[in-house]
C-alpha cells in the first residue's frame, strides 16, 4: 500500500467538519500516517487549497516532525515551535500555524494535506512560508502521502 496519510475527522474526498474551518473553532484535524519509507529522518506537512480565487492558498506548514512521529493530534497549538521540536510556518493568512478552510461563500474547495518523508531535517526557517516549502524539501523526499477533504460554507 505504501506511505499513507489518514484522518479520523473525515473520510478521504469527504467534507471537512465545520469545527476545523473558519466557520467553526478553526482547529487542526487529527492526522495519522504509516508505512513510512526507510531512512526517513523527518517529516514536513503542507495544507493547500488549489481552488482559491488568486491561486493556490497555503493553510498550514509543519516541518521537522521527528522521524518517530506518526500522528498530529487534533488542535495543534498556534505556536512556532512545538513540544516535539517541529516548527510551524506562516500560512497565507499571514499567521503561524493552522488556518482552516475558508472559501468564498457558496464555493466548494478542495484541501490537500501533503506529507513528505525526508532524508534529513530542514534548516530553521527554510520552509517557513509556502513559497519556500517546496524548494526546501526538493531533493530530500523519500515519500509523499496525500489526503484530500472538501469544504463549502
Amino acid at each position: 500500500m505504501g506511505f499513507n496519510l489518514t484522518s479520523t475527522a473525515f473520510e478521504e474526498d469527504a467534507n471537512i467538519p465545520t469545527k476545523h474551518s473558519c466557520k467553526g473553532d478553526d482547529t487542526s484535524p487529527p492526522l495519522r500516517w504509516d508505512e513510512v519509507p526507510g531512512g526517513t529522518a523527518s517529516f514536513a506537512l503542507i495544507l493547500e487549497d488549489p481552488d482559491a480565487p488568486n491561486g493556490t492558498f497555503c493553510h498550514w506548514i509543519v516541518y521537522n516532525l521527528p522521524e518517530d512521529c506518526r500522528e498530529l493530534e487534533a488542535v495543534i497549538p498556534i505556536q512556532k515551535k512545538l513540544d516535539n521540536g517541529a516548527m510551524q510556518g506562516q500560512n497565507d493568512f499571514g499567521k503561524i500555524g493552522y488556518g482552516g478552510p475558508c472559501p468564498p461563500q457558496g464555493e466548494e474547495h478542495r484541501y490537500f494535506f501533503r506529507l513528505f518523508a525526508l532524508k534529513k531535517k530542514l534548516s530553521p526557517e527554510s520552509a517557513n512560508r509556502s513559497e519556500d516549502f517546496y524548494n526546501a524539501v526538493n531533493g530530500l523526499i523519500l515519500g509523499k502521502a496525500e489526503y484530500m477533504g472538501r469544504f463549502k460554507k
